[in-house]
């Protein structure tokens, strides 16, 4: 099957969230009543899957193919989908990269390897995104972790990756630094085949779009893809007062998803989704598990603050 839709590293792209019924198999009838949600803010410019937010990690190679095929079904040639690239080891990596070509995803998001947390050279990374770039040929936005867990890419390792790699297009800036975001983004647009960034710096997100990203990719975005949105357009036409006024409403919400543990950010999403009317359940697999019921009215109450609920 051919891509459906072209992609564009640019605008707003929610990471969608992946419902489960009690028993912890895929709700699928909940899942496209997700995706049918996204669908209807208009102005999106793309929708990810099998990444973070749909809980990948515990997903297995065939739920995987199936969650890319209920979201073909749904999203049809509307949006592109960028599909996760979730694996240990390069040969894996290529294989998840030729099945989400053949299933119709538009662009590749390309998570760094758990074996770099123990180190990794320039050599190393530009192995791995060949492996995946021979494997297809869709464009690559490649996930850049915090340098302190040992998965971040330098800079110089970026410039070499976007220099020997035609398909990069894009990184999804996680480092989590706000100096090396601004060096990152002025560095990339500067090669001369330039690079966007997408921030997933949703914690604070107001800001590193004003550093000049070109978009963001952010699973918040599953619950308030409408307020990051009027925030991006806010940004990118220099009107700060009416992004500020839009951050204020963020931000309540972003505190409440991105509290301690980290973790559960998605976990949090998926009650906030509940609290709004749009799911019927709040089902993580473990290790994830079930937020109590104090942290969930903190979420409601954020909700509230935020004029969204």
């Amino acid at each position: 099957m051919t891509r459906r839709h072209q992609f564009v590293a640019r605008g707003v792209i929610p990471a969608c969230l992946l419902p489960f019924h009690d028993d912890l198999s895929i709700d699928e009838a909940g899942f496209r009543s997700h995706l049918a949600d996204l669908l209807a803010i208009e102005g999106i410019t793309a929708i990810t899957l099998n990444a973070h937010a749909t809980e990948v990690a515990s997903c297995t190679e065939a739920e995987q193919e199936r969650v890319l095929a209920i979201a073909g079904e749904v999203i049809g040639d509307r949006l592109p989908i960028v599909h996760g690239i979730y694996a240990e080891g390069s040969q894996e990596a290529a294989r998840i990269a030729r099945r989400a070509q053949k299933g119709g995803a538009s662009a590749l998001l390309v998570f760094p390897p758990g074996p770099f947390t123990l180190g990794h050279n320039v050599e190393m990374a530009l192995t791995h995104l060949k492996w995946i770039a021979d494997a297809s040929d869709l464009p690559i936005i490649v996930f850049q972790y915090p340098l302190a867990t040992g998965q971040g890419y330098k800079l110089d390792t970026l410039v070499a990756m976007a220099e020997q790699i035609p398909t990069m297009v894009a990184i999804k800036d996680w480092c989590a630094d706000p100096r090396l975001a601004e060096r990152q983004i002025v560095t990339l647009h500067g090669l001369t085949r330039p690079v966007n960034v997408l921030s997933t710096h949703s914690a604070w997100l107001f800001a590193s779009l004003v550093l000049g990203c070109d978009g963001l990719l952010s699973g918040a975005g599953s619950v308030i893809a409408d307020l990051q949105l009027a925030l991006f357009n806010a940004v990118q036409a220099d009107d700060l007062a009416a992004a500020r006024a839009i951050n204020a409403r963020i931000r309540p919400i972003a505190e409440a998803f991105y509290a301690e543990p980290f973790g559960d950010m998605h976990n949090r999403m998926k009650e906030a989704l509940v609290l709004l009317g749009r799911q019927e359940r709040a089902v993580v697999r473990p290790p994830l598990v079930k937020i109590h019921a104090p942290e969930i009215a903190s979420i409601r109450a954020s909700l509230v603050a935020g004029g969204v609920l």
